[in-house]
Order: C-alpha cells, then structure tokens, then sequence
C-alpha cells in the first residue's frame, strides 16, 4: 500500500467532535443496562467516602467509566481518558476524568471491593438469562480454578511481594501479586469467569481453593447449572480441602495429585495390561498400521483418601503416563506419570479427555494479562480488588457480546472481539434529534457487528433504566 496523497506537517488536525473511536460501546453498555448492573452496584456497594468529601459519590456512574474503559482495552487508569475523546461524551452521560475515577478507587477497602465481586457474581447470572453465553449449562458445567501471578514494579504496592512463576519452562521468582480465578464453561461455548480473588504474590496457589470452590459454585447453579457440574484443576487444587468442598455441594471433581508414596504404590499396582492408548484430539494415525503416533497411555485403579466430615472416600485414580523426552534411547521405556483423582463416572479415556481440557483456563487468562490485567494500577490492595472485580465483569460482558455477535466472534479472543466490534470509529449525528451512526463502509464485520446492534439495541421488551 501507498498513500495516494502528499501530507504535509499540517494535515493532521484533531478536531473532529462528531467522531466516536468506539461505537461498539455503545450496544455493549446497553446490554449491561439490560442486564441491571447499575442497579445491581446501587444495591451492593455503599462506598461511603472516607478520603476526599465527594470520592465515593455515583458509585454506578464511575465504576461504568472504568469498565467501558476496559472494554475498550484499557490496562491502567489513565488509558480510560480515551472515553473523553471526540463524540465520545456526546453519546453517553456520566464519563469520568481518570483523576476522579483513580480517587474514587481509592475509597474501597477489602470489604467494599468484596460487594463489588456479589455484584460480579449477580451480573453473570443475569447474562446467563438474557444471552446464550453458557448455552446447555443445565445439563453440564465446567468449573476449573488456577491462580496466577501478574507482576509489578517497585516496592509501594501494598501486598506485593515475590512468588514463583514459570516464563518460557523456566521457574523463577517475580514480585506481584496472585488472582485466584475460576472459570464456568460448558462444552460448546467459552469460558466465563465465576470468581476471582487477589492474594499477595507469596500465597500458594491452593490457598484459599476450598471458600472460592463453594462461592463458584453457588455462582454457577445461579446462571442455570442445576445439572451435573464438573470441578477440574492441577496438583495445587489436588487437596483434602477442595475435595471436601465438592463433596459438600455435591459436585464431581477431577483434580491432579501430587505424587506421594501412597499414589505412588498405586500407580505401580497398575498391571501392564490395563495400559491403554489415549486419542487427543488432532492425534496423527501412522498411514500404514493405523497406529497413533503417540506414546501416551491411560489407566486407573482405586484411591482411598480421609476426608474431613465424610470418612474415607474411596474414588477413581486415572493416570497418564507418557515417554520420558530425557531418555529417548534407554533399553526398557521410561514413563513420566500424571495422576488425577476424580469421581466422574465417565470411561477412562474420556475422564482424562475431559480432565486435560482444564487447559481452557488459560484463554482466560490470556485475555486478561493482554486487558485489563497487563498492569496492576494501584499501590492500594483493595483498589486493586476492585479493579480486578471490574476485570471479570468487562469478560464476562465481552465474551455475552460475542456470542449475540455469532459466528466465530462467539469463540474469539478479547482482542479479536475489541478489534472487530468494540474499537469501530463512527461519525455521530443527529438529524431532527434522532441519533445516527455512520460507521466505515465495507468493515470486514459489519455483518457480526449489525447482528450484536439488532440484538441489544432491537430487544423487546425493553428494560427500564436504573435511576
């Protein structure tokens, strides 16, 4: 490509007021109207303001300031000054300066940010009923938990301290601070997030598993999971604790062991016999044999653990096992063994199937540390609370527009779905006081863009205002 014309140092001016840089906010926010989330934070936060006189005042309107920043991709505080630009103010009422949004943040203590994450929870519940984003959830829901540790720099950030984290198969310490987040899934559709909690960097990745377990869960029947729901998560969620939290709310779990002498015996108890070949999906066959070219194996055998308030449970113990790299040329096969204990009543193969699907929690996490999470914003601990709360309702909201969107956008990254719908420059315009759009022509989307507009904006009956 080149240009067709000849610029000079002053043809570019900003001074267009009409032009709004994010139409896709639009129909985004009036969904969250729909969906009662200023009536929902009217309900649950009472900021009182403790360190500047009008700090904590419309609490609704500033919280929705910060996330259609977020919507918008906003990772810091500053980066929601973009709502101010062109038309911007023009289309919607009550847009905050980030100074008065970053005071504002600073009024919540732990117990505020607390009502913020109900508010969250109440918020996913309502998109469950107003847009398929759990589509068959009644039937079947996924729930895995994972923590992570986001880092940041210098030492005023309150909680922050220094905790293991992997970066390219590599261990080593970063100082952050450590969301635990779980995430509610059914097979055909992605993730949402539950519940997330931030914990100082130093925090086990396990700890606190077994409260935030029975919060999700309750968090999940209220979107519709009143059929079977599934708890997946690694070794670090492999605890007596978690496991008696399902047990308690009567879900399944299927969740990794860390190898002790107990899983150890029982694993080489396994007679060599009951090793099976596992298909993943995208195995390659051998065009010959029609063999997999693939060494991993599954099998299972019974586990017996004490648990606090039920006694000895007794359940399946399914495990993988796959060549060691590390010796590709030793004599006799050497295994590597991955053990999770569950209670699904699936067959081997596919408890292991759906076990290693766990792995979906990262496209949750992706989408975060490239949103709202690429940046810890605040030296205040509970200010940071409540910008992750804000985090989880900016993905749970994204991820309901996709899906009214349709198509490949029901699936898409948050990236992809701010590139296509979110981030759409539109001239503004109101002739005879009826507001207009004028959006570019020929955008790639157009057609999952007019379908998420049809949808939010053309739903009837409508739902009033919250005052």
């Amino acid at each position: 490509m080149q240009s067709s014309y000849t610029f000079t140092v002053g043809s570019a001016v900003f001074d267009e007021h009409n032009l709004v840089s994010a139409s896709g906010l639009i129909p985004v926010l009036e969904l969250a109207e729909q969906t009662g989330l200023s009536k929902l934070i009217g309900e649950h936060v009472d900021l009182p303001s403790t360190r500047v006189a009008s700090g904590a005042v419309n609490a609704a309107g500033k919280l929705s300031s910060i996330i259609a920043g977020m919507i918008c991709g906003a990772d810091c505080i500053d980066d929601v000054n973009v709502l101010r630009a062109g038309g911007t103010p023009r289309v919607f009422d009550e847009v905050y300066a980030p100074s008065t949004l970053g005071i504002f943040l600073r009024e919540f203590t732990f117990g505020h940010a607390n009502q913020l994450a109900a508010v969250a929870r109440a918020h996913l519940a309502a998109l469950a009923k107003r847009t398929p984003v759990l589509p068959g959830i009644e039937q079947r829901a996924f729930l895995d938990i994972d923590s992570l540790l986001r880092p940041v720099y210098g030492n005023a950030k309150q909680g922050a301290s220094f905790g293991h984290a992997k970066i390219a198969g590599r261990a080593l310490l970063r100082r952050g601070l450590s969301p635990l987040i779980t995430t509610l899934s059914v097979p055909t559709a992605a993730p949402v997030i539950a519940e997330a909690w931030l914990r100082s960097g130093k925090t086990g990745s396990g700890r606190g598993a077994a409260r935030q377990v029975k919060q999700a869960i309750g968090t999940a029947r209220a979107a519709g999971a009143v059929g079977t729901i599934t708890l997946r998560g690694d070794s670090a969620f492999g605890t007596k604790k978690v496991i008696a939290a399902c047990l308690d709310e009567r879900v399944e779990f299927s969740l990794a062991l860390s190898r002790n002498r107990r899983v150890t015996k029982a694993i080489e108890a396994i007679d060599e016999t009951e090793w099976t070949p596992v298909h993943y999906p995208g195995a390659v066959l051998d065009p010959d044999t029609g063999a997999l070219i693939s060494d991993a194996e599954v099998a299972e055998t019974s586990h017996t653990l004490a648990i606090r308030g039920h006694g000895r449970v007794t359940a399946r113990l399914v495990v993988r096992r796959v060549r060691d790299a590390n010796y590709p040329d030793g004599l006799f096969p050497v295994w590597r063994y991955h053990p999770f204990f569950t209670n699904t009543t699936l067959p081997t193969a596919d408890a292991d199937l759906t076990h290693r699907k766990h792995a979906i929690v990262e496209t949750t996490f992706a989408d975060l540390i490239d949103g709202p999470l690429a940046h810890i914003p605040s030296g205040l601990f509970a200010a940071n609370c409540a910008w992750l709360a804000c985090a989880v309702i900016t993905h749970n909201l994204l991820r309901a527009a996709g899906t009214l969107a349709g198509g490949d956008h029901a699936v898409a990254r948050g990236a992809t779905l701010r590139r296509d719908l979110i981030t759409v420059p539109a001239r503004f315009a109101a002739p005879a006081r009826k507001p207009m759009l004028h959006l570019p022509a020929h955008w790639p989307w157009q057609i999952g863009w007019k379908t998420l507009w049809d949808a939010i904006i053309g739903y009837s009956p409508a739902i009033p205002r919250a005052g």
